[in-house]
């Protein structure tokens, strides 16, 4: 029974550590996304996405299969730096599903010359190859 019960403690830790520092690498990543966003670098954004065919993105448009589609429909919706202008994040909740997949809430903000934008997202993350990747994206 101590064995067991030193088992859940360490898994327990390991959890609690692998939340906060998982926390802190997709807190980062998408702090990079904005900053590129914010440069009009919709290709540098889209690093944060996973590249294939199975990214899911979900907007007033719909639901759009792939990394490259959601690349030409971020293009076509924002064409010029006046459209993309300064992106911000408030990420409001971070829920951990699986040791490598987390569910982010939050808020974006959009400053921007030819008139603001705000909306709310839900994002899909799962850890890939040591990296953070978006695989659900819903915004609205």
């Amino acid at each position: 029974m101590i064995g067991l019960m030193t088992s859940i403690n360490s898994y327990a830790q390991d959890n609690d550590y692998n939340y906060e520092t998982s926390k802190k690498e997709i807190t980062t990543m998408m702090l990079q996304q904005a900053n590129d966003w914010s440069n009009g670098n919709i290709e540098a954004f889209m690093e944060g996405y996973i590249k294939s065919d199975s990214l899911k993105f979900v907007g007033s448009n719909g639901l759009t299969y792939g990394w490259k589609n959601t690349l030409e429909n971020y293009k076509k919706g924002y064409p010029t730096k006046e459209h993309t202008g300064t992106l911000t994040f408030n990420l409001l909740a971070f829920d951990q599903l699986a040791v490598t997949v987390f569910l982010v809430i939050g808020e974006f903000h959009l400053k921007r010359t030819v008139g603001d934008a705000d909306g709310m997202f839900s994002i899909i993350l799962k850890r890939i190859d040591g990296e953070w990747k978006i695989i659900a994206d819903h915004s609205s």
